[in-house]
């Protein structure tokens, strides 16, 4: 139902000790990442989210956009050895694996020397990441996937837990499309607006921009990167609710939308532990709606595909279709107990129609009080989330609160008529033995409460009669 899923954020919640200390600890962490850097709170937060769920990040934009400059302060936040390089069409498999062994080849092995080099980093960067040629491709793709490396004959087990791959555009051949797939999150980083152009000539003039990041605070553990994303597997459940909102997602993406966008089933299941990772980290005992918004990152396959991503996760939002269950469902109890209050004896099935209006009412009853509750306290779940920056959360709030507050009149009025069918089902068999009089004249006062419904009804019967 829609009231379990607004849950207050994870400062209001009964949430332990751990989750209350990962939560201060991501808000911490993303504010040391963003200082002195302007306008990526977003980038720094998709970053962290990366990093906890033990996935890479691709980040598409032009140079001096300070994609670098991000990779470099998450290793010194989570204080993990760090990798970096930039590749060119000439990059050899040495610059990223490391040089041969001399000693291991006098001794007919063919082995790198890989200390200091991409196997043994825990956050890398790798600038035009899509430089990479088959030399160094198959390689890059085993250790990326399956965190294993091919060391000779040896292959090990690296401790990589981010890679950050920066790019001006995206990938031309196919044989790069595996790479890109293997980047989870993407996104595309925009130069300083103009707005904010001032202030980075204010930073630059203090001399901020260009002083080394370094910062003796832990937010969080090496050990909170590393197991997060098991925690989170084991402690956060999936409702129905978001289960339906991915594959109608993946159905919109793929069968709907022109050109099509492809996910592949690797990145849909991939998208379910990201989800379990993000409520995890907001206290969260399950995933909500409001977390499927970082969805726009995960399942585009081009720029623009994010916003469509984005409009089907609000429009689903504010819509909820089971509102439109609800009334389908009030719809078929409408007609069956028009059915039994018309007939001449009593009816056996009638406390089963009775319990079943009844659960209806209750479910209607915890949707109205969700979506008046987001209406109310200005959508505590999205603003209560440390993924979200006020940006983005403003411009979801103004998205989706026109259309709610008309679905809340909606979930109101079929709460009423739900009602009206109850009261009527109740008053008619309330009495041990009432007359079949008494419950005709109940019927005739339902369809009377009822009109539109009786016509909905019996439309429903000359349809079915004619076909």
């Amino acid at each position: 139902g829609g009231a379990a899923t607004m849950a207050p954020p994870a400062s209001e919640q009964g949430v332990g000790a751990e989750e209350e200390r990962l939560f201060r600890g991501i808000r911490r962490a993303s504010e040391v990442l963003s200082a002195g850097l302007l306008e990526r709170e977003v980038e720094v937060k998709l970053l962290l989210l990366a990093a906890l769920t033990g996935e890479h990040l691709l980040l598409l934009g032009p140079p001096g956009t300070a994609k670098s400059e991000l990779a470099r302060r998450l290793s010194k936040v989570c204080h993990g050895t760090y990798f970096e390089r930039l590749l060119t069409r000439f990059s050899v498999p040495e610059e990223l694996f490391g040089p041969l062994s001399m000693k291991g080849l006098e001794e007919d092995r063919y082995q790198r020397q890989i200390e200091g080099y991409l196997p043994t980093a825990q956050v890398a960067f790798v600038d035009e990441i899509f430089k990479a040629n088959s030399a160094i491709l198959n390689a890059l793709l085993t250790l990326l996937n399956e965190r294993l490396f091919d060391n000779g004959a040896d292959r090990i087990e690296v401790p990589l837990l981010c890679m950050v791959g920066a790019s001006n555009e995206l990938p031309e051949s196919e044989e790069l499309d595996a790479l890109y797939d293997r980047f989870l999150i993407r996104r595309t980083v925009q130069q300083v607006s103009s707005n904010g152009l001032r202030d980075l000539a204010l930073l630059a003039s203090s001399g901020s921009t260009s002083r080394a990041f370094g910062t003796d605070e832990a937010p969080l553990s090496l050990e909170d990167f590393l197991g997060c994303r098991t925690k989170a597997v084991e402690a956060v459940a999936v409702p129905d609710r978001v289960v339906d909102l991915l594959v109608g997602l993946r159905e919109y993406l793929q069968d709907k939308c022109e050109p099509p966008v492809y996910v592949s089933d690797r990145r849909f299941t991939k998208c379910v532990t990201l989800l379990q990772v993000a409520a995890y980290a907001n206290g969260a005992r399950e995933v909500n709606e409001y977390d499927c918004l970082l969805l726009q990152f995960v399942l585009g396959q081009r720029a623009e595909d994010g916003d469509k991503v984005l409009d089907y996760v609000l429009d689903n939002i504010s819509a909820d279709p089971g509102i439109l269950q609800n009334e389908l469902t009030l719809l078929g109890l409408f007609g069956r107990a028009c059915r039994v209050l018309r007939s001449d004896h009593h009816h056996g099935g009638s406390q089963e129609l009775v319990a079943e209006c009844r659960a209806l009412v209750s479910e209607l009853e915890g949707r109205y009080a969700a979506f008046a509750n987001a209406l109310e306290h200005g959508f505590p779940l999205l603003r209560g989330s440390v993924w979200y920056s006020h940006q983005q959360v403003a411009s979801a709030v103004d998205y989706i609160a026109p259309p709610m507050k008309e679905n809340l009149k909606k979930i109101h009025a079929l709460k009423e008529e739900a009602n009206m069918v109850l009261l009527c089902l109740e008053d008619a068999f309330s009495q041990e033995g009432a007359s079949p009089t008494h419950q005709q004249d109940m019927g005739e006062v339902l369809e009377k409460l009822l009109p539109k419904r009786l016509k909905q009804y019996e439309k429903g019967i000359n349809n079915a009669a004619a076909a």
